[in-house]
């Protein structure tokens, strides 16, 4: 306890400012994510506490941040629309998912993974980074422009026969689950049908508009329609927003250029009666436990969400990395991986549980903080518990800052998210990486976040397990003694022996993405030779593949009556060769050597 208060002032001051930097950027994320101000507010509180708590960094400062927003964005509207929009009813799957992210996190950091996050490939990252800046942007385009779908009410018309047609689907599915649907008799459904009020059709057509309007390619669909009904006050409001935020830096960086951008365009909304959209209401008080997540739990409803899920715990697991790597380069001291994704994931899960949206170590919160004093976790705790005031004392008056100026703010961030130091690579970088960047960038901007990654993982491996395969291939060739660069022990071997006793060098692993120079080993053996020297001394591992294949090889060399001799074979291949027999049916005991020197004296006295 005292080493915790040992530099309480620097702490105090590291923290308060790392939190008036988060601040408006939880709020600005909650709005985005689709769950309202509250739910950053929430996130950036509660993870913020307890990350940094419980966490393996000392200085860092954690909650929303931009690639945890926008998976969770996807999902929330997702499952906003299997419920009709009700809010009410998604809330507890949403929360759920978000939970479980928080105990994979821990899951990861407990079984000691978290070491291994770093080597998710560059190109994966940076298209990644790239599209949710992307994402963002264009996101935000429609609050900028004063565009709502749900004040379009003509736009709503037009899905108003949908909505009718949904309805009586529903009403059908509830008969058929009751037992009450006859062919014969619809009496029933006539009846019900009758008592659904206008009120319910338009707004089930307004849920419809919404799901049209989301996402990156609803943002381009709704774009010309958005430009027709442009709000001229939101958009000066998000331009104004904008300019602070890069004009201010230019003045000084003392204090966060958000937090005033936020503060000035907001008095000048409030105080001058201007005509603009408030963000959602804040609810006033602690935030509350929402018990619906187990009195209400739906297996059926969380299990298709389970790898989102675990999407956003790696995606966490490796925004809080490698923010915990920045701290370490600017404090000189050594943070304990895992032990930070458990702290990060103790508090993603308690986030959830109190309607919190899901987060992870914030690089600028963390480098305002160690900046500004901070040196121990009680930075980061004192940030959250700074924004727990920001919320009892000032919730009614947050409720009443623009949304336009929150978009104005995200779009700033989505400009400073995106990767441009590998992007001005590109034209350096090899074709493959290139390739791997730019699906990863388009299929997660205008398909899918989580997918996008997993292809992008995929591609990755394949075409490093192909550069393994080639290399290998490359140095390892089958040629007659005459023709082959002989080692060093292999000088002296007499010339009688050279056509009829082959030796193939085999440097590398040999794996599933190497074997197709070993493939044609036995078509290129001449029917002069009796003998194959394999020498082994360079090959530290075989899998299954590579097993099989020069079991196959072995077998076919068999048949051709050239038989097989290995040299300085290592453990663990000659232990697989043993555990399927190849050793001793298709290479005798006798036929392996431990030496090049051994093999010539076997073959001095038994090959003619």
């Amino acid at each position: 306890m005292k080493n915790l208060f040992a530099h309480f002032r620097g702490d105090a001051f590291g923290g308060i400012t790392a939190g008036v930097v988060a601040l408006p950027l939880a709020l600005a994320f909650g709005v985005s994510s689709g769950l309202g101000p509250s739910a950053g507010l929430y996130g950036a509180i509660i993870l913020g506490f307890f990350g940094a708590m419980l966490g393996g960094t000392p200085t860092q400062i954690s909650g929303p941040t931009a690639p945890m927003t926008a998976i969770s964005m996807i999902l929330i509207a997702g499952i906003l629309q299997i419920n009709d929009g009700d809010v009410n009813k998604a809330l507890p799957i949403i929360l759920t998912v978000f939970v479980l992210a928080g105990l994979f996190q821990v899951l990861i950091g407990a079984i000691g993974l978290g070491r291994y996050i770093k080597y998710i490939p560059y190109p994966v990252v940076s298209g990644f980074m790239t599209a949710i800046g992307l994402i963002i942007l264009i996101t935000n385009i429609l609050p900028i422009l004063g565009y709502y779908v749900e004040n379009d009410q003509e736009r709503i018309q037009k899905f108003k026969p949908q909505a009718e047609e949904l309805i009586m689907e529903n009403i059908l599915k509830e008969e058929a689950e009751e037992g009450l649907l006859v062919l014969e008799d619809f009496r029933e459904t006539i009846r019900r049908s009758e008592l659904i009020s206008e009120e319910e059709i338009m707004n089930e057509a307004k849920v419809l508009a919404k799901k049209e309007t989301s996402g990156v390619i609803g943002a381009i669909k709704s774009l010309p329609r958005a430009l027709r009904n442009i709000s001229y006050m939101e958009l000066i409001l998000a331009f104004f927003t904008i300019f602070i935020i890069y004009g201010f830096k230019k003045i000084t960086n003392k204090i966060p250029s958000t937090l005033v951008a936020l503060v000035i365009v907001s008095s000048i909304a409030i105080f001058g009666n201007l005509d603009y959209r408030p963000i959602e209401e804040i609810p006033s008080g602690f935030p509350v436990f929402n018990t619906e997540i187990f009195t209400e739990f739906n297996l059926a409803a969380v299990s298709p969400h389970i790898f989102t899920a675990i999407t956003l715990a790696f995606l966490g697991a490796i925004d809080s990395l490698l923010t915990s790597i920045v701290a370490d380069n600017m404090t000189k001291t050594s943070h304990n991986p895992n032990k930070e994704l458990i702290g990060q994931g103790i508090g993603n899960s308690l986030s959830g549980l109190f309607g919190g949206l899901p987060g992870a170590g914030a690089t600028i919160r963390t480098v305002v903080n160690i900046n500004s004093g901070g040196k121990t976790k009680l930075s980061g705790m004192i940030a959250g518990l700074f924004l727990l005031v920001i919320l009892l004392a000032l919730g009614p008056l947050a409720s009443k800052i623009p949304a336009a100026v929150l978009a104005g703010i995200l779009v700033t961030v989505g400009i400073g998210v995106m990767d441009y130091k590998g992007l001005k690579a590109i034209p350096s970088m090899p074709g493959s990486e290139i390739l791997i960047m730019i699906v990863v960038l388009f299929l997660s901007t205008f398909w899918n976040l989580v997918y996008a990654v997993g292809i992008g993982l995929i591609i990755a491996s394949l075409v490093f397990m192909k550069k393994m395969g080639d290399a290998t291939a490359d140095k390892s060739d089958v040629k007659t003694l005459k023709a082959e660069k002989s080692w060093k022990d292999e000088e002296n071997f007499p010339d009688e022996m050279k056509e009829k006793v082959f030796i193939k060098h085999i440097k590398g692993p040999v794996f599933f993405g190497s074997t197709s120079f070993i493939q044609v080993l036995a078509k290129q053996i001449p029917e002069t030779a009796s003998h194959v020297i394999i020498r082994m001394d360079r090959v530290p591992y075989i899998d299954q593949t590579g097993l099989f294949v020069l079991e196959d090889v072995f077998l076919e060399l068999e048949k051709n009556d050239v038989h097989v001799l290995i040299v300085d074979i290592q453990q663990q291949p000659l232990y697989l060769m043993k555990s399927i027999d190849i050793v001793p049916d298709l290479v005798s005991e006798e036929h392996i050597f431990e030496t090049f020197e051994e093999c010539t004296d076997w073959i001095y006295k038994n090959v003619t």
